[in-house]
């Protein structure tokens, strides 16, 4: 006999995979519009509020799901980490529409060097697959990859700044153009904190399998 809990907790993942593949298409879309100059502010817009509105729904359910039925163990854990991932893949979204207005404001930046953005964007879609495979298939070995991942987004981002403010005056003339270097270095903050989330995800896939955190587990800010 199927619990009314199970048909809740069903539903929960149902929303959660829903978010999973809105997010992957909102960055995707957002990297995308870097890379050719197409800025698609009002559709990343809309899946920022889709995701917004998923997460909400995710929130309201478990509260639901915890103050009637009472879960425990694995299903309080599932439930649980759930809220948490619902956060992360609502974040994504935010991140998206933070780059496009980024984007929007700089206006044409097609003469721009983009390779060192276009790396850390390679590792960071690659991160979000990654962990959307490791939600959907309890893989709680995935957070030990995502972790060396991250810290390759991480340096990327760290050389690209610590460039510019040690670059000698030979060099300045490829910063030449302010909204080349405001605008990667906008890109690469977003990415790089879109790379500690994915982490985060992998680190509550481990949590709902085993009941314990990752001891890399990551500190989440918004």
């Amino acid at each position: 006999m199927t619990r009314l809990l199970d048909l809740g907790i069903a539903r929960t993942r149902d929303i959660i995979g829903e978010m999973s593949k809105i997010s992957e298409i909102c960055v995707s879309t957002v990297l995308e519009s870097y890379t050719k100059g197409d800025v698609k502010k009002r559709e990343i817009f809309e899946w920022a509020e889709k995701l917004r509105i998923l997460q909400e729904e995710v929130s309201d359910l478990a509260f639901e799901l915890i103050a009637r039925y009472q879960p425990v163990a694995t299903d309080l854990r599932y439930i649980k980490s759930c809220l948490e991932i619902s956060y992360v893949l609502s974040r994504f979204g935010g991140y998206g529409y933070e780059i496009v207005e980024v984007l929007d404001m700089m206006g044409s930046i097609s003469e721009c060097d983009k390779t060192v953005v276009t790396e850390a964007a390679k590792v960071t879609s690659e991160m979000i697959s990654l962990s959307v495979n490791a939600l959907d298939f309890k893989d709680k070995l995935a957070s030990d990859k995502l972790y060396d991942m991250d810290d390759t987004v991480d340096l990327i981002y760290r050389n690209y700044l610590r460039e510019i403010v040690t670059a000698s005056k030979e060099s300045k003339d490829m910063y030449s153009d302010p909204r080349c270097v405001i605008s990667s270095l906008h890109v690469l903050r977003y990415l790089e904190r879109i790379s500690d989330h994915t982490c985060y995800i992998a680190d509550s896939v481990s949590y709902i399998v085993t009941g314990k955190s990752s001891p890399k587990r990551v500190q989440m800010n918004p």
